[in-house]
């Protein structure tokens, strides 16, 4: 029930007022769901009509990735956040993140909306188990920059502060 009403929801964004490329931006941790999960869930959003951005569809070759993306974010109605166990090893996954949470902060109109897929919401939001482990390595590798390490931890705890769909690992 709680899919299709969020479905409806995702459906209803494509209406928005302003200029949109894609009604949602879809992040994930490719090694982890790619080629289950979510893709499964990017058919389903195709299927429903919900024109979607997968960087693995959407970016050409030689474009700039990083604006690309920033791009995508900022032309998408709703982003879609799929958290895994080794979402928080990726550097990209965790810029998407934060340029999607600054995104959210500064347009009241862009849905966020967390999928944990076999992951705790309280280990995104508290950085324990493997985002423990993720963030002991960005520490280390990042200590030049931790302001930026900051920005990721930032996000992750306002993100599962939101509303969004647990999953077991199906």
């Amino acid at each position: 029930m709680a899919a299709a009403i969020s479905l409806t929801r995702l459906h209803d964004a494509s209406s928005c007022f302003y200029r949109c490329s894609y009604h949602a931006f879809l992040s994930f941790r490719g090694e982890d769901t790619r080629k289950g999960f979510s893709d499964h869930l990017y058919r389903a959003l195709e299927l429903a009509g919900i024109h979607t951005f997968r960087d693995d569809d959407e970016i050409e070759r030689g474009a700039n990735i990083t604006a690309e993306l920033h791009k995508a974010i900022n032309e998408s109605k709703v982003s879609i956040i799929v958290f895994s166990k080794n979402y928080a090893t990726s550097r990209w996954c965790l810029d998407e993140l934060a340029r999607i949470m600054e995104r959210r902060r500064s347009d009241d109109g862009h849905f966020v909306m967390p999928v944990f897929y076999d992951v705790d919401p309280s280990h995104v939001r508290k950085q324990t188990g493997s985002f423990r482990e993720a963030f002991c390595r960005h520490e280390k590798r990042f200590k030049e920059d931790m302001d930026k390490v900051e920005e990721w931890r930032r996000a992750l705890r306002d993100v599962a502060d939101l509303a969004g769909m647990v999953l077991e690992d199906r």
